[in-house]
C-alpha cells in the first residue's frame, strides 16, 4: 500500500467556518490539510495512498457521514476516522467507536485535544500502511510457490507428517519432503513453526475443508 510523502488531515463538514477554523488550526502545526463540504466530493477527490486521517461530520447532506465511514470501511479502507458533530449522542458514539471509528467528538472541540487525537490518529495510519507493506511483502513469497508447493504448505499447516502427506498425494515421502525443503527454501524461513506463523501474518486463515479437517487458503485482497 503506497503511503504517500506527507500525511494529509482531510476534513469533510458542510460548515465553511468549521473548515476554514480546522484548516487554521492543522497548518498552524504543520499539518497538510484537504476540506470537502460534502461526502460526495470527498469521495471524488480522496486518494487512498494518500497517509493521514478523516474528520468527519456526521449530518451531511446526501450520502451521511456516517454512512460514508461505513462505506469506506466497507470496502476495506481502515484510514482512521475521527466524528466530529453537534448532532451526536453517547449511543452513536458508542455504536461508532464499536464499528471501528478513531475517536467521536462533539462540537464546539478543545483545540489541543483534536490536535493531540489528529496526530494520533496519523501515527496509526502509518503503523496500519507500514503493516500492510510488510504482509504484501510475505504474500509475494507465497505466491512464488508452485501449486504442487502450496497444496504441500496447506496440509503441513494443518499439522500432517510427512507420511500422511504422502499417502494424501499418493506420492513417496522423500517426494513430499523435497517440496517440504522447497517451500521453507522459497518463504525464506528455517522450520515449520516459522513458516507456519508468516502464513497467518499474511493474512491466510482457516475454513473446513469437505473433509472435516481445517485447511488453509489464500485471503489476499
Amino acid at each position: 500500500m503506497p503511503t504517500g510523502s506527507e500525511p494529509t488531515v482531510l476534513i469533510v463538514d458542510s460548515d465553511i467556518e468549521v473548515q476554514r477554523a480546522l484548516r487554521q488550526l492543522m497548518e498552524s502545526v504543520r499539518l497538510r490539510v484537504e476540506t470537502y463540504a460534502t461526502t460526495q466530493a470527498f469521495i471524488e477527490g480522496y486518494d487512498p495512498s494518500k497517509a493521514g486521517c478523516l474528520i468527519l461530520e456526521v449530518r451531511m447532506k446526501g450520502l451521511s457521514g456516517i454512512e460514508l465511514f461505513r462505506r469506506l470501511r466497507g470496502e476495506g479502507n481502515r484510514l482512521p476516522v475521527i466524528f466530529l458533530t453537534k448532532h451526536g449522542d453517547v449511543p452513536m458514539a458508542v455504536e461508532l467507536i464499536r464499528e471501528g471509528a478513531f475517536h467521536f467528538l462533539q462540537k464546539p472541540y478543545n483545540d489541543q485535544q483534536i490536535l493531540d487525537l489528529t496526530h494520533a490518529a496519523i501515527a496509526l495510519d502509518a503503523r496500519i500502511r507500514r503493516q500492510e507493506t510488510e504482509r504484501l511483502a510475505i504474500v509475494a513469497r507465497f505466491e512464488s510457490l508452485s501449486t504442487r508447493e502450496r497444496e504441500v504448505l496447506e496440509v503441513i499447516a494443518a499439522g500432517m507428517s510427512s507420511k500422511a502427506m504422502a499417502r494424501q498425494f499418493g506420492v513417496a515421502t522423500k517426494t513430499v519432503e523435497f517440496h517440504r525443503a522447497n517451500v521453507l527454501k522459497k518463504v525464506g524461513v528455517e522450520n515449520v513453526t516459522e513458516l507456519v506463523c508468516l502464513l497467518f501474518r499474511s493474512g491466510y486463515q482457516t475454513r473446513d475443508c469437505p473433509s472435516g479437517k481445517g485447511r488453509l487458503f489464500p485471503q489476499i485482497r
